[in-house]
């Protein structure tokens, strides 16, 4: 049970922490500034209640705060300043948005006599709170000390109701520090979702139920699903595939968990396609050749959509949709099916399932063996899965070795692989691999990174050191944008332009942060190194040096059938 703190005179500041601490957070990740003092200072009288990670850049709290989320399904909360502070957070918000991560950033403002005068006064914005509602799923501010316990109660709400995202609160310089009699609420009544429609169910089943190769599908929104995924694909004998948010829901080591690559090469055959949380990205995107604009797509295959969002049924119109959370929409589904197949149909599918787990191994085995060609990836990700344990966390960046590991590393328990989502931020990975090993510091995180991303948040190794976050990042170093080079090799005549980079040292930058560190140039001396730090209590860095230009392209497998569609979102 939460504490609830007493009725009383109190600053702004105050009443946002004990708003906090009501509603379960204890990890705030900030940098903290003029118009924050109040909130900091709260905290800091708080500290043994709820936990504050300080960090060297603004966007690097987002990200941490991301990552603390998208690995926990909880709220990840970040304070950081107004205007340019919050300017530096945008990619994380929007990261966090459209990931549907649960992310509350609380902020400040200028004094309130200056609220929209255009005086210029220290960060001040045209318009912050517009601003921040363009990129979040909710935003306000909080007037009055008074009113911090409702405002945040209604932020949660809406971070963690429906299809879960960003929100953002702020509150004047002056009313932060401003005392006012704050009357507690406790935490906040997180709204149920409805329950799934019986005819929408039923349109549904009888869709599944008449089909004999159907597919599954999870995104994000299904990552709490796990279990009822599971018995709907054991259930129908039906592969169940991701591309990055629902990666782990069913292990790609279970007979029906396959890869994105395997799913495409299952597809051709696919008569019903059950969409679980997710935006349906690989068909009717990446595997149409270019980026499709399609929203209404023809049978077959029959596309069965469950989603907790009634606005996906208008972005991607199903044949049949529910509008459900993925648990409950799955389980109503499961029993429809069975129901409607009745005793006969169960004998039928029970005598079925040997050939139908025969086809999806041998395209299993195929897919693997086609996409091995893609080095040294594959074989750096072999090492590091062989080392890592079921429920270790692989954090990912935008680089040779993430593109590649979206179908090349196999994930075997949910929120056990985190990506950048669609929005692809270059720098995401180092600083929301610290957010997860935060919040999960007694399981062991790898973030995998390149040379060109990880700069973008070098100076987060004093943050690991400071704090003692035992993250072990594998640095793979190939001196440049190694996509961006290929690219402008292969696809603009050879005209390279910033893309070839001149790196420090970066085992003497570990040790300038006091960071154990290792350099390898194999996955062999990669698996040695990683074994004996796999379980370590402090910050690692391992640096892996790679010959430039010496990684093959993973896109064929990425966009099947056009592996230069990538070169089209440019």
């Amino acid at each position: 049970m939460q504490h609830r703190a007493k009725a009383g005179a109190m600053t702004g500041g105050m009443a946002i922490v004990e708003a906090l601490i009501a509603n379960g957070v204890d990890r705030v990740f900030g940098l903290p500034g003029a118009q924050l003092y109040p909130l900091f200072d709260a905290l800091q009288q708080n500290s043994d209640r709820i936990r504050t990670v300080g960090a060297r850049h603004e966007q690097a709290c987002g990200y941490m705060a991301f990552g603390y989320a998208r690995s926990t399904g909880r709220p990840g909360v970040f304070a950081v300043v107004p205007g340019p502070g919050i300017l530096n957070t945008c990619a994380a918000i929007c990261t966090a948005q459209g990931c549907c991560a649960p992310v509350l950033l609380i902020t400040g403002q200028v004094p309130s006599a200056f609220l929209g005068r255009g005086r210029g006064h220290l960060h001040e914005l045209p318009d912050q709170l517009a601003t921040l509602r363009s990129l979040t799923k909710w935003a306000a501010r909080i007037e009055r000390p008074a009113d911090a316990p409702a405002v945040l109660n209604e932020a949660f709400r809406q971070m963690l109701s429906g299809r879960p995202g960003a929100v953002a609160v702020e509150m004047a310089w002056d009313t932060m520090a401003s005392v006012g009699h704050v009357e507690p609420l406790g935490a906040a009544t997180i709204p149920g979702a409805l329950a799934p429609s019986p005819s929408e169910v039923q349109a549904a089943a009888k869709l599944l139920a008449a089909s004999t190769q159907p597919m599954l599908m999870v995104g994000s929104g299904a990552q709490h699903a796990s279990e009822a995924v599971h018995a709907l694909a054991e259930e129908l004998d039906a592969p169940v595939a991701a591309f990055r948010g629902g990666r782990g829901i069913v292990a790609e080591d279970h007979e029906l968990g396959v890869s994105s690559y395997a799913a495409f090469r299952l597809w051709p055959e696919t008569d019903a396609l059950v969409a679980i949380g997710t935006r349906v990205e690989m068909p009717y995107m990446r595997w149409t050749g270019m980026m499709s604009l399609i929203d209404r797509p023809q049978a077959p295959p029959h596309l069965i959509r469950i989603d907790i969002d009634p606005a996906e049924m208008r972005r991607l119109v199903p044949h049949a949709g529910i509008v459900a959370d993925a648990d409950a929409g799955s389980r109503a589904l499961l029993a429809a099916v069975r129901r409607l197949r009745g005793r006969k149909g169960a004998t039928k599918a029970a005598t079925g399932a040997n050939a139908a787990r025969a086809r999806v191994a041998a395209v299993k085995a195929a897919a693997r063996a086609a996409y091995s060609k893609v080095q040294p990836q594959m074989a750096y990700l072999d090492a590091i899965r062989q080392v890592l344990p079921r429920e270790g966390v692989l954090v990912i960046e935008v680089s040779q070795m993430g593109f590649t590991s979206y179908f090349g590393f196999p994930v075997y328990a949910p929120r056990t692989y985190v990506s950048e989502g669609f929005q692809g931020t270059l720098g995401f990975g180092f600083p929301t691999a610290l957010g997860v090993k935060v919040a999960h510091p007694d399981t062991p995180v790898v973030a995998v990174t390149g040379d060109g991303g990880f700069m973008f948040a070098v100076q987060e190794l004093a943050t690991a050191t400071q704090y003692g976050i035992a993250l072990i990042t594998l640095l793979f170093n190939n001196a440049a944008y190694g996509n961006v080079l290929r690219d402008q090799k292969t696809a603009f005549a050879n005209r390279v332009i910033g893309s070839v980079l001149d790196n420090p040292d970066f085992m003497l930058l570990a040790k300038a942060f006091g960071i154990e560190g290792h350099r390898v140039t194999s996955p062999a001396a990669l698996a040695r190194v990683l074994t004996q730090t796999i379980n370590t209590s402090k910050p690692v860095l391992i640096e892996i040096e790679v010959p430039q230009g010496s990684e093959v392209s993973p896109w064929e497998f990425i966009h099947p059938g056009n592996p230069q569609a990538h070169l089209n979102r440019k």
